[in-house]
C-alpha cells in the first residue's frame, strides 16, 4: 500500500467526519433502524475515516496523542469485518458523540486549502 501524504489523510478524517455529523442533524436514534442509506452511509463514512487514521505514520500519528488512533482504527475494522452486526446504538454513540471532538481536534491540524 502506498503511503500519502499525511495531511491528505487528515483531511480525508476531517471532511468524512463532518459529513458524517451533517448527516444525522435533525435524526433520532431510531432513524438508523428504518433509514438504510442512512446506516449505510455512516458506516461508510467511518470506515473511510478509520482507513484514512492507518495511513497516517506512526511518526505523525505520535504527534497528535489526543486522537484515539487505536479505536478509529480498530473500529474501520470491525466495520468492515463485523458487517453483518453492526450495533446501532454504538454508531449513533460515535456519530453524535465521539465525531464532534475529533472534528474540533482535526480542524488545527489540518491546512487550510489552498484556492487558485
Amino acid at each position: 500500500m502506498t503511503r500519502r501524504d499525511p495531511d491528505h489523510s487528515f483531511r480525508d478524517m476531517l471532511v468524512h467526519a463532518q459529513e458524517a455529523v451533517a448527516l444525522v442533524q435533525g435524526k433520532q436514534r431510531t432513524d438508523l433502524d428504518h433509514d438504510r442509506l442512512l446506516n449505510l452511509a455512516l458506516v461508510r463514512l467511518l470506515e473511510i475515516i478509520g482507513e484514512a487514521a492507518n495511513r497516517i505514520p506512526k511518526e505523525s500519528q505520535v504527534e497528535q496523542p489526543d486522537i484515539p488512533w487505536m479505536q478509529i482504527i480498530g473500529l474501520r475494522n470491525r466495520l468492515i469485518h463485523g458487517y453483518d452486526a453492526v450495533d446501532f446504538d454504538i454508531l449513533w454513540q460515535i456519530v453524535t458523540e465521539d465525531l464532534p471532538p475529533l472534528i474540533a481536534t482535526l480542524a488545527v491540524i489540518v491546512p487550510p486549502e489552498e484556492t487558485d
